[in-house]
C-alpha cells in the first residue's frame, strides 16, 4: 500500500508499505481522506518534535472497516468510523477522572504510531466512533477530529447559553471553534486580519467580525455593547494575546489555544485582582467531544467553504504541508484521499 511516511524535517514521502493486520482489540481501516494540520506541518518543516519516526503521518483520518482483531465486538467490516486519533490507557488516575487527554501514556496515531496518511492503517478500536447512521459523507466527516478540538476547548471553557465569546483568529481551528462557541453562546465575535476569513466567520455563526488591523478589540466590544465571558485566543501570536488581555472584563474567561512560540510576561497580579480565569485545552476526550464534534457537522449542509478540495497522497507534501507552513494555503483544512491520482472537489452533499 502506499503512505506518507515521516523521517525528519524536510523529509516525508510516499513510500510502499505491507498492508497491516489487526491485533487483538485493533481495527484495519481502509483510509477514505484524511486532513492535514498545523502539527503535521510543524513537524515536517523543524521535526521530530513529538512525532517518532519513521511514522505514518495523519490524525484527522475517516474511513470504512476492513477488519476487526480478536476481542472487537463494536465495530465489524463495512462499518463507516472516525479516528479521535488519541490512544489512552484507560487505567491511570486521569483516564479514571475521564481525562483521558491527559493520559500518563498518551500516545496519538500519526505521531507516536502509524496514522491515515495511508490507503489503510491500524488502530486500537477505542478510538473509533461509529457514524454509519451519522448519514454524513466521508469527506464531511474527515472534519470530525479537529472539530472535536475546538469542542473540547469551548467545554473547557464553560461556556454557557447566554454568554458571550470572543474569538481571536479563524484558522484551522479558529473556524471550528467558531461553529462550536456559536451553538452555545449568545453572542460570538471573531476577529482576524483576512477579511476573507471574516466572511467564513459569519457563515459559520458569528454574530460580529472584526479586522484586527482596524482599531482596539477593546473599542470594538464596547462599540458592540458585548460583555465577553470567555475570550478564545486561537492565531498563537503575541498581538493576539495581548489584544484578549487587554480587552478582557472581571471575571472573564481566557483560553488560550493557540500555542505561543515564544515566553510571555504574565500580570499576575492583574489576573489576581481581575478574578481571571485562565484555562488551558489540549486534544479532546473521546467519549465527551468526538460524538458532539459529528453532530456540529451535521447542522451544516455543505462545508465546501472549509474543505473545497480532495488531493491524492501524491500530492501530500506539495499541496498540502508545504503551503501550511509557508502560510499560504488558501483553505482551511486539506483532505487527502489516498485512493485517488488527481484532485477531486469534495462532496459534502447529503443528496
Amino acid at each position: 500500500m502506499k503512505a506518507l511516511v515521516f523521517r525528519g524535517a524536510n523529509d516525508a514521502s510516499v513510500e510502499t508499505l505491507p498492508e497491516p493486520a489487526a491485533g487483538p482489540g485493533e481495527v484495519v481501516v481502509r483510509v477514505a481522506v484524511c486532513g492535514v494540520c498545523g502539527s503535521d506541518a510543524a513537524e515536517f518543516d523543524h521535526g521530530p518534535i513529538l512525532t517518532s519516526p519513521p511514522v505514518v503521518l495523519g490524525h484527522e483520518f475517516a474511513g470504512v472497516v476492513e477488519s476487526v482483531g480478536d476481542g472487537v465486538t463494536t465495530l465489524r467490516p463495512g462499518s463507516l468510523v472516525v479516528s479521535g486519533a488519541g490512544i489512552s490507557c484507560g487505567a491511570c488516575r486521569p483516564c479514571s477522572q475521564g481525562r483521558t487527554n491527559l493520559c500518563v501514556d498518551y500516545r496519538t496515531a500519526g505521531l507516536q504510531i502509524n496514522g491515515g496518511l495511508a490507503e489503510y492503517t491500524v488502530v486500537p478500536a477505542s478510538i473509533l466512533l461509529d457514524v454509519t447512521d451519522s448519514g454524513l459523507p466521508l469527506d464531511t466527516l474527515g472534519l470530525a477530529q479537529p472539530m472535536s478540538i475546538a469542542v473540547h476547548a469551548v467545554r473547557r471553557s464553560g461556556l454557557r447559553e447566554g454568554d458571550d465569546a470572543v474569538i481571536v483568529g479563524v484558522g484551522g481551528i479558529g473556524a471550528f471553534l467558531t461553529v462550536a462557541a456559536a451553538a452555545v453562546a449568545s453572542r460570538v465575535l471573531v476577529v482576524d486580519l483576512d477579511p476573507d476569513r471574516l466572511e467564513l466567520a459569519l457563515r459559520l455563526g458569528a454574530d460580529h467580525v472584526m479586522n484586527a488591523r482596524e482599531g482596539s478589540l477593546s473599542d470594538r466590544i464596547e462599540s458592540l455593547g458585548l460583555n465577553p465571558d470567555v475570550l478564545f485566543e486561537v492565531s498563537g501570536s503575541k498581538p493576539g494575546l495581548d489584544s484578549v488581555l487587554a480587552a478582557a472584563r472581571p471575571g472573564s474567561t481566557i483560553v488560550p489555544v493557540g500555542i505561543q512560540r515564544d515566553d510571555v510576561s504574565v500580570p499576575l497580579a492583574q489576573w489576581t485582582v481581575r478574578e481571571y480565569t485562565i484555562v488551558g485545552t489540549n486534544a479532546h476526550v473521546f467519549a465527551a467531544d468526538l460524538p458532539r464534534a459529528v453532530e456540529l457537522l451535521a447542522t451544516r449542509d455543505d462545508w465546501s467553504d472549509i474543505a473545497p478540495l480532495v488531493i491524492p497522497l501524491d500530492q501530500a507534501v506539495s499541496d498540502g504541508l508545504e503551503p501550511i507552513r509557508t502560510g499560504s494555503s488558501s483553505r482551511i483544512k486539506t483532505l487527502i484521499d489516498p485512493s485517488i491520482t488527481a484532485p477531486r472537489a469534495a462532496r459534502h452533499s447529503r443528496s
